[in-house]
């Protein structure tokens, strides 16, 4: 039986699905159709789905062991076999398992300027018409949103919060690789070529999508079209399990959608303040660790 012998475990909003379909590309390397199996982590989030449009976006998610290891069935010759789920690294009880099923993997951890990876989670949910408060109200709301059991992809602060499950995912896996959203968006081939190298596959071969941008993000004017796209629902659910998503499918999505596309507001000085305050050590820690921390928000580096 064919298994995984890497995972992309996280974060969310760090660019995850752009290395999932430029690696896919890759002739050495495996990966399922299906990204966020969110397999190992059922446990932990099952139950998380208070809030609304959460059971919607719950539906795809991997719930048996024999449904996960389905996904990889077609698996031939390639060497490298992988699956991304950003769940994973912010539950590091579910280490053990994932490390003793798979057989200790290989793990790849992408992440990003925590403020904009908040704002950008934040705007996902505003995009599928989900969130309804302000980035501000939302941020104080987190902790009643946990409280009340909504999807963990409602913390925006907790997602931005790196250190302390990036150390626990060193102690319990051989071998990590931490890379930045940053450096894969302005150095994409040079980024591949270490992931390439981290898991022993042809270092030379350029993706044919490597120009290809996933998951632009921003906000949509709201229409028919947009309204299908973006929200949550049945019908949505019953389109994807009808018809396979391919890369090619999403660019033209992003093609036919992107004269709807505006730019969001920023994020405020009194905001931002906020978090820089919140998430300066863990920043600070993630630069004494070696992660290359230079394209984040300067602030967190005065003094």
């Amino acid at each position: 039986m064919k298994k995984p012998n890497f995972v992309i475990m996280g974060f969310p909003k760090c660019g995850s699905t752009a290395l999932h379909y430029y690696l896919d590309a890759h002739p050495e390397i495996y990966m399922p159709d299906q990204k966020e199996l969110h397999y190992f982590t059922q446990s932990n989030i099952s139950k998380l789905n208070q809030g609304q449009g959460d059971f919607a976006a719950k539906e795809g998610q991997i719930k048996n062991i024999n449904s996960y290891f389905s996904l990889f069935k077609e698996v031939k010759k390639e060497k490298a076999i992988g699956e991304t789920s950003p769940s994973y690294v912010n539950y590091p009880d579910s280490f053990k398992k994932l490390n003793n099923q798979l057989e200790n993997p290989k793990v790849i951890i992408l992440i990003r300027d925590p403020i904009k990876r908040a704002y950008s989670n934040y705007l996902h949910l505003l995009r599928e018409q989900r969130e309804t408060e302000s980035f501000n109200i939302a941020l104080d709301l987190e902790e009643e949103r946990m409280r009340n059991r909504y999807s963990d992809f409602w913390y925006y602060k907790f997602n931005s919060f790196y250190y302390d499950k990036i150390t626990k995912a060193k102690e319990s896996f051989s071998e990590v690789l931490v890379l930045t959203q940053e450096e894969l968006n302005k150095e994409t081939q040079q980024t591949l070529k270490k992931v390439y190298s981290f898991l022993d596959v042809n270092t030379k071969f350029t993706p044919p999508n490597i120009n290809k941008k996933y998951n632009k993000g921003g906000l949509y004017k709201k229409n028919i079209l947009t309204n299908f796209i973006f929200r949550q629902g049945k019908t949505k659910n019953m389109f994807k399990k009808a018809i396979k998503i391919t890369p090619w499918m999403k660019n033209i999505k992003n093609k036919i959608i992107s004269k709807y596309q505006y730019k969001p507001k920023p994020i405020t000085i009194e905001t931002e303040n906020k978090l820089i305050g919140i998430f300066r050590d863990d920043v600070l820690k993630m630069t004494k660790m070696g992660v290359d921390t230079s394209a984040w928000n300067e602030k967190f580096f005065e003094k």
